[in-house]
């Protein structure tokens, strides 16, 4: 689960709608990476709504996670 950023292209699997920023509301999007077999197959992005009205097909989603911070030695 995270924030959805500016610039976000990403089309809802459930809605079939854009999963479009807004500056006054922090909306969440879920984003998905789909596995067959035990091998990526795709990613999938969910408005947090739709994710939940479609009873979180892939499980409960992980709280946003920081990104990897690299440091100059």
């Amino acid at each position: 689960m995270r924030t959805i950023e500016a610039g976000s292209s990403a089309v809802c699997t459930t809605c079939d709608q854009q999963v479009k920023f807004k500056a006054k509301a922090k909306a969440q999007q879920v984003i998905c990476n789909v596995y067959e077999k035990g091998v990526w197959n795709r990613v999938e992005h969910y408005h947090l709504e739709c994710y939940e009205a479609a009873k979180q097909p892939y499980g409960l989603p992980a709280a946003d996670v920081p990104k990897r911070v690299t440091t100059a030695a």
